[in-house]
């Protein structure tokens, strides 16, 4: 059993560590495609990437409700670590959720199972937090949207591999929707619900 003398630090330099993955998140959100990198140094529980801990750390608090998948739920250590560090209650039911922690993409549930908010109040939607292989190589995703130039292209080695298929519902959701941040290692890419995938190849 994990004491919380145990658990895995922080932030090393709690408000300028935040600040700084709070700007590298914004960037990513503002540039749909684009790499952004956390600099923060942070401690992780096992399974956790750099990245997502960050962002945990970042915008979790105690009106934040989380759902963690099978992989991180598993692990009684990450629980007991975002809740010490940054209060957000773990919930079972991922229509509540404010942020979802998919630690095994391969497995993430249907979409409808997460919450897409309402017409009234859009912000109320889950944002999900991927963790993937490789945000700077695999295949190759053409992306368009609000804040992308023409159109972007992304290489990532990204899975579920039908997940731009399944984020298409965004269209006819909107302003409803679901957003995705997806974390490797340090590097962080965001999938705003406004982004669209318009070619996909090897």
């Amino acid at each position: 059993m994990t004491t919380i003398a145990e658990l895995p630090a922080g932030f090393a330099d709690k408000v300028l560590s935040a600040q700084s993955t709070f700007r590298s998140v914004m960037e990513a959100m503002a540039r749909p495609g684009s790499v952004q990198h956390v600099t923060a140094f942070v401690g992780t529980p096992a399974t956790v990437m750099r990245g997502t801990a960050a962002i945990a750390l970042t915008l979790f608090d105690h009106d934040t409700p989380i759902w963690l998948d099978p992989q991180m739920s598993d692990t009684a250590e990450i629980a007991k670590w975002l809740k010490f560090h940054s209060g957000a209650p773990v919930v079972a039911d991922p229509s509540v959720c404010s942020f979802a922690l998919v630690g095994n993409a391969a497995a993430l549930p249907d979409l409808g199972r997460f919450s897409f908010g309402s017409n009234e109040y859009p912000d109320r939607s889950t944002t999900l937090i991927l963790q993937v292989e490789s945000l700077t190589r695999g295949d190759e995703y053409r992306l368009c949207g609000p804040g992308i130039d023409g159109t972007a292209v992304l290489k990532a080695t990204i899975l579920p591999p039908d997940l731009f298929e399944r984020l298409a519902i965004n269209e006819a959701l909107f302003p409803r929707g679901i957003d995705v941040v997806l974390v490797a290692d340090d590097a962080v890419v965001a999938i705003p619900r406004t982004t669209r995938c318009i070619g996909h190849g090897g």
